[in-house]
């Protein structure tokens, strides 16, 4: 009898795998035992080994596809038999059936426009341009007409600008891109519209183009009544931009010259005399390319100085700089996300933005750390890091402070009475926390060669998930990196988290005397829902004492 095959869950941490190698194809014989597929987990790519017995008769996702957990992957059963009923059940799959399905549903779609067709009228049938609210940065949703620079009859060429739009960031200009006359204008300038709206439409004198806004949204609707009605509007709103735009510009030297808001945004921000530029829009009108294809003629500068030196003697020796155009090119590269980064992205989320995190720091004297390290690596069978000593005296110090051990459950919490540490370890793809368990009963050796067979482990991805499993407390070092500091997110459901820092050389008081020192800084990132201030720092003054004195570590 046939039997499906799901994706199995090998982490208490995963939610999908990809299929990185099918090691069997349909129609081949699988015994128990074999493997079947490797798969790709959030931490490591792992074997995956059938636990039935049969031909390989179907198979689901490719290579290199994500799949749920508990969802079908394959069907293993008799060579020749029926397995489609066994897909149905499961919630439907790729079976050749839905191709049947697949074909009534686009007979019924290519009747359904056949139906429609008859009353729809696009743009396209009436030879019109519509025109609609831009999209002009990345987090616009809606723009102002500043104002319109045409009004419904004037003829436009497909590179003029017919509206300056006020966006969230900053005033632009909205260009026409087609030729013809101006038949509609939205909504008057000082008025709002939302992204990809109709603001305008251009096309051959005389159009109407009623029956196309009639089909437009409600909101369309509303405003484009009759183009006859929106005409006087419009030379209403031109006459009242217009009076504007000139007492405001009395206020100004280049007042009469006739330009576009971000132009003399553009032209005051660069020092262009605007009174110097040639505008290339209707009636002359300066635009923003006009600004900034401007170039300073040689003659222009040299007539202007001796005005500027007989104006001003004190400024005779003022040279202007002209800086040199640089273009670049915007390149970027996009990567789809691996499953360890997902899971890295989703838990450290929900820890941040569920737990409550605080954060204490203290500074340690290394000093009597770095001597003792020195005579420990002389007679030690593997060599001992800083990080090996930060590790045991954690877990001294947790024993002595089980509050700070605790793992947060939801409506419980846990107060462990083990001390299994967890590592974090920077690999190519992400962060890798493997444990190292009952930390406190081992000797520093021991945990230095524990530690750095995890690492070798996780580099090869070959770490299996009773080594990241079961963490009580988490160290993280970035001080080989020459980190002096810096906060950590706590690794779930484990109730703090320690930052180490970089080993500084700096000047300290001893004995009331300036001397040299050798200081590092420790930061615990605490959950308060288990971890109270007064407790973390209990605990870190506990560990201050073991690391000023290591000989404690090995009593």
């Amino acid at each position: 009898m046939a039997e499906v095959v799901r994706m199995p869950k090998m982490s208490d941490t995963m939610t999908e795998g990809v299929i990185a190698k099918w090691h069997k194809k349909v129609g081949d014989k699988v015994n128990s035992g074999d493997l079947v597929a490797e798969i790709e987990t959030d931490k490591a790519t792992m074997d995956f080994e059938s636990y039935q017995e049969g031909t390989l008769l179907y198979i689901g996702p490719k290579e290199g596809e994500a799949v749920p957990i508990d969802a079908v992957i394959a069907v293993l059963g008799d060579e020749g038999e029926d397995y489609e009923a066994l897909l149905k059940e499961d919630g439907g799959s790729a079976a050749p059936k839905t191709e049947e399905k697949k074909e009534e549903a686009k007979e019924e779609k290519t009747e359904e426009p056949a139906a429609e067709t008859g009353s729809q009228v696009t743009a396209e049938d009436l030879g019109v341009t519509v025109i609609t609210m831009p999209l002009l940065s990345d987090t616009m949703t809606e723009g102002v007409i500043a104002q319109w620079n045409f009004k419904v009859g004037d003829t436009i060429k497909s590179d003029d600008a017919i509206a300056d739009v006020e966006t969230d960031k900053a005033t632009m200009e909205v260009t026409a891109y087609a030729d013809g006359t101006l038949l509609y204008v939205g909504l008057e300038a000082g008025q709002a519209a939302k992204v990809n709206d109709i603001i305008a439409i251009v096309g051959p004198a005389g159009t109407d183009v009623t029956p196309l806004l009639n089909q437009k949204s409600a909101p369309a609707k509303a405003e484009a009544k009759d183009t006859k009605e929106s005409a006087p509007k419009a030379e209403a709103s031109s006459e009242k931009a217009a009076s504007t735009e000139e007492a405001a510009s009395s206020t100004s030297d280049d007042s009469r010259v006739k330009a576009s808001p971000l132009a003399r945004k553009i032209a005051k921000e660069k020092g262009i005399d605007l009174t110097q530029v040639k505008g290339s829009a209707e009636n002359g009108r300066i635009v923003k390319k006009d600004v900034e294809n401007f170039v300073p003629s040689a003659s222009t500068s040299s007539t202007a100085a001796p005005a500027t030196a007989a104006a001003k003697p004190a400024e005779a020796d003022v040279k202007t700089i002209s800086l040199p155009t640089y273009v670049g090119e915007e390149r970027y590269t996009e990567k789809p996300v691996n499953q360890m980064r997902k899971t890295i992205a989703r838990r450290l989320s929900e820890s941040l933005f569920t737990a409550p995190h605080f954060y204490l720091t203290v500074s340690i004297d290394m000093d009597n750390a770095m001597a003792a390290r020195a005579q420990i690596n002389e007679v030690a069978p593997v060599k001992v890091s800083f990080n090996d000593i930060v590790i045991k005296a954690v877990a001294i110090a947790l024993k002595q402070h089980p509050n700070v051990n605790s793992s947060w459950l939801g409506d419980k919490i846990r107060y462990n009475e083990h001390t299994n540490i967890g590592v974090a370890m920077a690999v190519e793809d992400g962060l890798l926390v493997p444990v190292v368990r009952f930390a406190d009963g081992k000797s520093l050796s021991h945990i230095s060669a524990e530690v750095k067979d995890f690492a070798q482990k996780a580099k090869s991805k070959k770490l299996q998930p009773s080594d990241w499993e079961g963490s009580t407390f988490t160290v993280s070092n970035l001080g080989m990196f020459g980190i002096d500091e810096f906060t950590s997110i706590i690794n779930s459901p484990d109730g703090a988290i320690l930052s180490v820092g970089a080993i500084q050389q700096v000047p300290v008081v001893k004995n009331g005397a300036v001397v040299p020192g050798n200081i590092m800084k420790l930061t615990l990132g605490c959950d308060h829902r288990v971890v109270d201030g007064a407790t973390g720092a209990q605990f870190l003054q506990t560990l201050k004492g073991l690391l000023e004195a290591p000989i404690r570590l090995l009593a």
